[in-house]
């Protein structure tokens, strides 16, 4: 017997070939060569728990939080939204 097609990727794409088989659509061979493509390129995807990119983005964001216009704000002179000035010649 051949090994389950889901070992080692995402359940989503397991999940939609069940599908394919249980509505009997008699998917193209060019339809199943795709999927063995997402297939194989979800199985080479690096996976990181959710603790550390959590913490990853958590040093990124206080590392950058100088540069974010909506924590400082933006100077008055470089503004694009602010009011225009008034004529001072009329």
């Amino acid at each position: 017997m051949s090994e389950p097609l889901n070992s080692g990727t995402d359940s989503h794409s397991y999940s939609t070939l069940k599908a394919l088989k249980k509505k009997n659509l008699g998917a193209s061979v060019s339809a199943l060569q795709r999927l063995v493509e997402q297939l194989k390129l979800e199985a080479g995807v690096e996976r990181i728990k959710v603790s550390r990119a959590a913490a990853e983005l958590q040093q990124y964001c206080m590392q950058n939080a100088c540069k974010e216009a909506l924590l400082v704000g933006v100077p008055a002179r470089s503004n694009p939204f602010r009011e225009p000035r008034s004529c001072a010649l009329l």
